[in-house]
């Protein structure tokens, strides 16, 4: 099992009786990026600000390396970069001027750090353009070049190709990956977009008004929702129970009193059929389906919503 960098306990944040975050519970694995989805408002950037200790949470726990962010934050804090809000970056600047500005006031050790995170994002060192003739593609990357400039091992990035035209996102995407893939990164990030996070992430976390909805990794949900056995019977509990002990089924969803879907393709309909109706099943439907992330995500948070 993979370690596990970030885990939250129990987090709960409010505001007044507002309860922006609710009893999140998340495990991000070393060496992997976690997409966190949801929609706008669902307490993304809330989450992440606690992950920083940007905002105190209400109640619960940060646990980072396994050890608590409270009490531990000039240990912790420095080995991760963070991307939340646009930084505050000086216009009339160059963008190695802007990051050698704030290495100096972070008192970076390694005097290549500039150049390194220039290269790494793609974007030239020593130019003479300016930060205010930069596209919004640019501007990105090099928020991400002072995210990592340090050389952190966790990335924390909030909707990072918000914006960017489809180009700019598959870039940003690609150099993404590349950190997690090639540099060894573990990346969290957040965005609304669910093709975005289906195309980078290799776990998912479905959000929705501040509660944490289903956490998996994106292989167990595409399995499941590929290729499934759809029933319409009397009575899913039973049917469930039939699947079990009878088939040894494990991978199945009660999807409510009469309908169920089966994960298991290798099964045969007809005897499954045969059995249900033996155990005094009424069996309306039995077919096979194509199902697809969106349709699951659809279910999951109820509705519309993910572009």
């Amino acid at each position: 099992m993979d370690q596990t960098i970030v885990e939250t306990k129990h987090l709960t944040k409010m505001y007044g009786k507002q309860k922006s975050v609710a009893d999140l519970n998340i495990h991000v694995g070393k060496g992997r990026v976690y997409g966190l989805l949801g929609r706008n408002g669902a307490g993304k950037t809330t989450t992440m600000k606690m992950l920083l200790g940007l905002t105190p949470p209400t109640s619960g726990e940060v646990l980072l390396w396994g050890k608590p962010l409270h009490g531990n934050e000039r240990n912790i804090l420095p080995r991760i970069g963070s991307l939340i809000e646009s930084p505050g970056f000086y216009p009339n600047l160059t963008a190695t001027e802007n990051l050698q500005l704030f290495e100096a006031l972070r008192g970076v050790p390694n005097r290549h750090a500039v150049k390194d995170a220039l290269d790494l994002v793609g974007l030239p060192y020593q130019d003479r353009k300016l930060f205010s003739q930069y596209s919004l593609g640019m501007k990105q990357r090099l928020a991400i070049a002072l995210a990592i400039m340090h050389d952190p091992e966790l990335l924390i990035l909030d909707e990072p190709m918000h914006g960017l035209d489809p180009i700019g996102i598959a870039e940003i995407r690609a150099l993404i990956r590349s950190l997690c893939d090639e540099k060894g990164k573990t990346i969290l990030i957040s965005s609304h977009i669910l093709s975005e996070i289906s195309l980078l992430s290799d776990d998912i976390g479905i959000m929705d008004q501040g509660i944490l909805l289903e956490e998996e990794s994106l292989a167990v949900l595409e399995q499941q929702n590929g290729k499934y056995i759809q029933f319409s019977v009397s009575d899913t509990a039973q049917a469930a129970r039939i699947l079990e002990q009878t088939f040894g089924a494990k991978h199945f969803s009660i999807q409510d009193d009469q309908n169920l879907r089966l994960y298991h393709m290798h099964l045969s309909v007809a005897e499954i059929v045969r059995v249900f109706t033996r155990n005094g099943l009424a069996v309306s439907a039995a077919h096979t389906c194509e199902g697809s992330l969106e349709d699951h995500f659809k279910q999951i948070i109820g509705g519309e919503g993910l572009a």
